[in-house]
């Protein structure tokens, strides 16, 4: 057998899964948080169930269904990262399944900002590990976690080699005028300011699945990739590459999500900066953690906005305009620069799991040979489907996406 164990940390989490790579399955996923804290909290779960946030300071056992799906969750205290994996281990050690039985041939992490360095996975070095750390000034929200996470994985097995997957390498494809804003070039050029785009795990796992659904050549294909979730993305794909991506150097621009505005005028923040009295440091907290839904309606989560919106809410109905609206502005404006459109794909957990979303983003698009089927849209079946209507010009898919299992599969095929 050939396990890869995922690996994506944060500044005081991180998730795992452990999958075995002859059939893609998952054998045990889990989570780590609150890590520095006083009280932690971790989750195992075997069979690949998706772990929760621990409740009790006692683990607990959940059988699951048919398929005899388990869980654990216990609270205890979390020092550091290299804690963290220790619990992790323990974990392994005490609910399995047996690590000694699937051993890991390596360990993928998923690194948000690999800038313009790192355009494809990269084995795990001290020069990497120093590059990842220079970067922390473009991502100093996810950098530094991901440090901290390959560090202390690195301890954990310290045997098999660690590969680095990064979120901006599908977008270095981008061409020169999609990724150079229109600043002072020495400026640009001094402090690394350009669009570098994210996502770009799920983005390229989505273009490669829905080329494999259509049985066509993803080679063939122009797509809009729509990563719909609290945070989001579009991706204009062009015969397998980006050559268009909505967030820009950091993963603020472009659609509203969650909490972050996307789009702004930068003129607003220089008025909010004079007459509202507000320092770099409010602006930051404003547009990346409250704004967007979250600052449209007092909720962050869209399913909260939408049933709020269903009940009457004004501001709820408003935001959910104003969503739709700025996903369908890009759906527009990719087209025009791929020229020819042949699938649009909605992924991640709104995308995945949101009729109403995926018809008013579509909606008004039938001149542009654009038709989605009302039944197929709100059929409750899973998995990769289509959802247009048979003389839809553009076929639209739902495919679901899996950044663990694409990260597994690059982090194998870069060590052979």
């Amino acid at each position: 057998m050939t396990a890869v164990l995922v690996v994506n940390s944060g500044s005081s989490s991180f998730k795992y899964q452990l999958i075995e790579m002859d059939t893609e399955t998952t054998l045990a996923s889990g989570l780590v948080e609150r890590i520095g804290e006083l009280m932690g909290a971790a989750a195992h779960s075997v069979a690949g169930v998706a772990a929760t946030t621990a409740e009790a300071d006692v683990a607990s056992k959940t059988p699951g269904p048919a398929s005899a799906d388990q869980k654990w969750q216990r609270e205890l205290p979390i020092a550091d990262h290299t804690a963290g994996f220790a619990v992790m281990l323990e974990a392994f050690a005490t609910h399995g399944p047996s690590l000694a039985a699937h051993a890991p041939v390596a360990v993928g992490h998923r690194v948000v900002h690999g800038g313009a360095r790192f355009h494809e996975p990269t084995l795990v070095t001290p020069q990497v590990e120093r590059d990842i750390d220079d970067l922390s000034g473009l991502a100093p929200l996810h950098n530094p976690g991901a440090l901290q996470g390959i560090v202390a994985a690195g301890e954990a097995f310290a045997d098999v080699p660690h590969v680095a997957i990064f979120d901006t390498a599908f977008h270095q494809t981008l061409p020169p005028e999609a990724f150079t804003y229109a600043i002072n070039a020495d400026l640009a050029e001094r402090f690394r300011i350009r669009r570098y785009g994210f996502h770009g795990t799920s983005h390229g796992f989505v273009a490669r699945e829905a080329a494999n659904f259509l049985a066509r050549p993803v080679t063939e294909l122009n797509q809009i990739v729509l990563h719909l979730g609290n945070g989001g993305s579009v991706c204009a794909v062009a015969g397998g590459r980006s050559v268009e991506t909505s967030m820009g150097m950091t993963p603020l621009e472009g659609l509203v999500m969650g909490t972050r505005s996307g789009d702004i005028d930068p003129g607003v923040l220089f008025h909010l900066h004079r007459r509202a009295g507000l320092d770099f440091d409010d602006l930051d907290t404003l547009l990346n953690r409250g704004s967007g839904l979250l600052g449209l309606t007092g909720r962050g989560d869209l399913r909260d906005v939408m049933e709020a919106a269903t009940a009457g809410d004004g501001p709820s109905q408003l935001a959910i305009d104003v969503y739709v609206h700025r996903i369908k502005g890009y759906i527009g404006a990719y087209y025009a620069q791929l020229g020819r459109l042949d699938v649009i794909s909605f992924t991640a957990g709104v995308g995945e799991n949101a009729p109403l979303v995926r018809e008013r983003s579509l909606a008004g698009l039938e001149a542009l040979g654009i038709h989605i089927d009302p039944e197929r849209n709100t059929a409750t079946e899973r998995g990769a489907r289509v959802i247009s209507a048979d003389d839809s010009a553009v076929t639209v898919l739902v495919i679901p996406t899996n950044e663990e299992l694409e990260i597994a599969r690059q982090t194998l095929a870069t060590v052979g």
